[in-house]
């Protein structure tokens, strides 16, 4: 091996870890928050309805910043995206802190804004790069990452029930999350991979390259947004509500509405681990529909299940199937490396919109019918994602491609 090769082994391996590291600490910052959604509904003493505008607050800062995500990072690179987008989010948490000792919902408004497009800018940039770093290893990893999302989610949520059963409180909770997760995130990127890679270069300088936003015209990156949607809305609304709704549906505690979300999470963390071994043993397609279908039924055993325990196992289906339709979106858009990081964009986008935006929605819902009863909508969509899941079939046009297909190049 060159002394060259052996450099760029090297620096992959360093942004791998890296990659690693930076979805967990993401899905640790966001669980951070929604665990303890009901500690902040009755701190502020907010209904569903309430606590839904105010998670919609999240979803407006997100969908304002997503448009600019892609723009951003080509302009500073990945490693710089996610520094501004978790100085950001940590500054919007720190806020949120205040508010609640303030009691005062409009500044906590302002703070989850700010929330919002630190995620956006942060969950773009992570998925570009783990794209990339998929691509420079030929093999799928795309789902480990989103493994290590739901890790850091289920450790969040683990630490937000255990910090709600000794009476921790919440302002503290958030700013001492938030310190620490800024200066993680602002030294994790350093390992990236250079701001400028090869592809990028061909795409930027080549003089028939396609225009940017003209991945949004393309029928098959569409189609993968829609398969996205249904995956996303169904994590983003058990991310949001399950707990609240186990609290309001079945007569539990905060603490126990905190432990049904880390099973959810926790079953959606051990299929990303072990799903990327069925995806190149059975391909994509036939996979993603299993799981969509597991998802559904789940979340109809969770909404009818008379008990805790038959809600949990509705919980653990739930959150299996959910596992694996975003990290396989993204896989599918960067399956020729040309466009990757132009059709990422466009399914995190909308994979993006439907998590945060989605939610906050089925609050207004819920204090009509009840959130649990609420969460029957999703299910709609999960059925119209199933319809389109054919999209998600591997591309054969790179070496890459057909590596991750077959799973028989190794590093």
């Amino acid at each position: 091996m060159s002394p060259g090769t052996a450099h760029s082994v090297n620096a992959t391996n360093a942004a791998t870890t890296a990659t690693f590291l930076v979805f967990g600490l993401n899905g640790f910052v966001f669980a951070t928050w929604v665990a303890r959604i009901p500690s902040v509904a009755q701190t502020l003493q907010l209904d569903n309805s309430q606590i839904g505008a105010l998670l919609l607050l999240v979803a407006i800062g997100s969908m304002i910043a997503l448009p600019l995500a892609g723009f951003v990072t080509g302009k500073v690179g990945n490693g710089n995206a996610v520094r501004v987008g978790g100085v950001t989010c940590a500054g919007g948490a720190v806020l949120i802190s205040t508010a609640l000792l303030a009691t005062s919902v409009p500044l906590t408004g302002v703070g989850l804004f700010l929330f919002g497009i630190g995620v956006a800018l942060w969950d773009v940039a992570m998925n570009i790069e783990g794209a990339e770093v998929e691509r420079r290893r030929r093999r799928t990893i795309m789902p480990q990452f989103h493994a290590a999302f739901s890790g850091g989610a289920f450790v969040g949520a683990l630490v937000g029930a255990g910090l709600a059963v000794v009476g921790v409180a919440l302002p503290a909770h958030l700013f001492t999350v938030a310190l620490s997760s800024a200066v993680i995130a602002l030294l994790l990127p350093r390992l990236f991979l250079p701001i400028t890679t090869p592809a990028q270069q061909h795409e930027a300088e080549a003089p028939d390259a396609p225009k940017r936003g003209s991945a949004w015209k393309e029928p098959r990156t569409v189609m993968l947004g829609l398969v996205v949607l249904g995956a996303a809305l169904t994590e983003g609304a058990a991310n949001d509500w399950i707990a609240k709704a186990t609290v309001d549906g079945l007569g539990t505690d905060a603490a126990a509405g905190s432990v049904m979300f880390a099973v959810f999470v926790g079953a959606m963390t051990t299929f990303r681990f072990f799903g990327g071994r069925f995806v190149d043993r059975y391909g994509r397609v036939p996979v993603l529909r299993i799981s969509l279908a597991s998802a559904l039924a789940g979340l109809l055993i969770f909404v009818f299940g008379p008990n805790v325990w038959i809600c949990g196992f509705g919980a653990i289906l739930w959150g299996a199937g959910a596992a694996l339709g975003f990290p396989m979106g993204m896989s599918a858009a960067a399956d020729e490396p040309e466009r990757a990081a132009a059709r990422v964009a466009v399914v995190s986008t909308v994979g993006y919109t439907a998590f945060l935006a989605g939610p906050p929605l089925l609050g207004f819902l819920g204090d009509v019918v009840g959130i649990r009863t609420a969460l029957l909508a999703v299910g709609v969509v999960v059925i119209a994602s199933l319809l389109t899941v054919g999209s998600a079939a591997e591309r054969h046009h790179s070496q890459r491609s057909t590596a991750v297909e077959t799973g028989r190049t190794k590093d």
